[in-house]
């Protein structure tokens, strides 16, 4: 060859090698460039992250939930693929969190469930708020016994990891649970030794919760006058914290109730406009699950009752200056006719004398024993088992549920049957039938699609009336609502929910 040749070769060569290791030298600067910016739009990711989760939390402190759960939300997607495994859990345990306080239980549970696991082996104090949390949203959704099973682990669990700290509230969310499966005194009972605890704490949230399910329980057993103190301690709490919880409203409702009963129309308006300011609070920050709420006493009810009350008030008020001003016209003229001042002291003697006749006593005496025959608290207590066992196997449901069949199954005679019924369940017999049905009707609406579509007459005889005219009838008074009303209610806060 020639060396011209050999020269053209070698350059060849040369070119060759350089254009593979310009190439290997472009492929090692492009993959540096992306795992730089693959990190840097990670780090990015996460700072984002950060900002919504901060923003999340605020506004779960202004309870404006409906917007914390949308920055949760972004904030979770933005740490879905980092391996910041514990920011990632405590946003999913904010998320969950914040469904429970929406009333979105279902979607709670879920997620509450994927913390469990991460937060068994990484947090006990974690771990323990979680269970208890599944235990609150199973109550929530009315599944009393696994409310049950969690609140049982909770405490066992406390013991094995020997972290005490949230055994007192496991026992309150059990003595609560207890009050749905309407186990009243074991409600009582339970809660007041928490309550200690909780003052302790400083925890006024938890104690009037715990003090307004005594006072329920009181009620339930138609023990009013116990129930009274409960109720105007959470008043007391409403007052000086502003604090108040959807199913704390009807703390409201009863203390009316109570004061209705005892004529007390000064106080009545007091507790009227109470419940006014707590739906104004209630409306403001759980305005997604107030429409869930039922209330005895709506706010276009409630500001009627106010009218009423005050024009009352006024009536009042009118009829003390009238009493006044008869009485003064009254010494006036016994001043005026004083001669005629011992026949009259001896009218008036006459008239006490004829009052507090003996006889006259004796015979009110003899009538009031014969009208309040009591029962025998060994019987009573029988009756009343069977009551709650007709109540559980919702005997209620037969057509045509009379006294005298009620009486059968509760082995008793009619008038104890009643009496019984008046007593620890506060209504009459027709009444306490009727509105046991409704509210069983109420329950397959709220949580099973496919009784909305039945028809008024199918519903009634999913109840066991015995015509459709008195199913609406029993239906109005026991909600204030037609049953086709309620239904559509239902499907409104249904959309609104999806």
């Amino acid at each position: 060859m020639s060396k011209r040749f050999l020269f053209l070769l070698l350059l060849i060569t040369i070119g060759a090698d350089a254009t593979q290791a310009s190439n290997n030298l472009t492929t090692t600067i492009i993959q540096s460039s992306v795992s730089t910016k693959n990190t840097t739009e990670t780090k990015e990711a996460i700072e984002k992250g950060k900002q919504y989760l901060a923003s999340g939390i605020k506004h779960y402190q202004k309870k404006e939930l409906k917007k914390a759960l949308d920055n949760y939300l972004i904030a979770y997607e933005y740490f879905e693929y980092s391996d910041d495994y514990y920011t990632i859990h405590k946003i999913e345990y904010a998320i969950a969190q914040t469904k429970y306080y929406l009333g979105f239980y279902e979607e709670a549970i879920k997620s509450f469930k994927q913390c469990l696991l991460y937060f068994e082996t990484e947090n006990d104090r974690a771990y323990l708020n979680v269970l208890h949390h599944l235990g609150l949203c199973y109550n929530k959704s009315n599944d009393f016994e696994t409310c049950t099973l969690y609140n049982t682990k909770g405490i066992k669990e406390g013991q094995r990891l020997r972290n005490s700290e949230m055994e007192p509230y496991f026992k309150h969310s059990e003595a609560i649970n207890q009050y749905f499966k309407k186990n009243y005194s074991v409600t009582i009972n339970e809660l007041q030794k928490v309550i200690p605890f909780l003052k302790q704490k400083n925890d006024f949230a938890n104690e009037a919760v715990a003090n307004f399910y005594i006072a329920k329980s009181y009620w339930q057993t138609n023990q009013k006058e116990e129930a009274l103190p409960y109720l105007l301690k959470v008043d007391n709490t409403f007052s000086t914290n502003n604090y108040i919880r959807p199913d704390l409203r009807e703390n409201f409702e009863l203390l009316i109730k109570y004061y209705e009963i005892k004529k007390e129309v000064k106080k009545q308006l007091i507790y009227t406009n109470k419940l006014l300011k707590a739906d104004s609070i209630l409306n403001s920050n759980y305005k997604y699950l107030s429409n869930k709420i039922f209330k005895v006493y709506d706010t276009k009810k409630l500001y009627q009752a106010k009218a009423e009350l005050e024009k009352q008030g006024k009536l009042k008020n009118i009829f003390m200056l009238l009493i006044a001003l008869v009485l003064t016209t009254f010494i006036i003229l016994l001043g005026i006719k004083y001669k005629k001042k011992l026949y009259i002291n001896k009218e008036v003697s006459h008239l006490i004398i004829k009052a507090n006749n003996p006889t006259n006593a004796r015979t009110l005496e003899q009538k009031s024993n014969k009208e309040e025959t009591e029962i025998n608290p060994v019987l009573e207590e029988a009756i009343l088992k069977n009551l709650e066992k007709f109540e559980v196997q919702k005997r209620y449901l037969q057509k045509d549920m009379t006294l005298p069949k009620i009486a059968s199954y509760l082995k008793t005679n009619t008038k104890y049957a009643a009496k019984t019924i008046l007593k620890h369940r506060g209504k009459k017999t027709i009444d306490y039938i009727n509105d046991l049905k409704v509210e069983h009707i109420i329950e397959l609406l709220k949580n099973e699609n496919k009784y909305r579509n039945y028809t008024i007459k199918a519903l009634a005889e999913e109840a066991g009336f015995g015509s459709t005219q008195n199913f609406t009838r029993a239906f109005k008074n026991k909600t204030n609502s037609s049953p086709s009303n309620f239904i559509q209610e239902l499907n409104n806060c249904k959309a609104q929910v999806m």
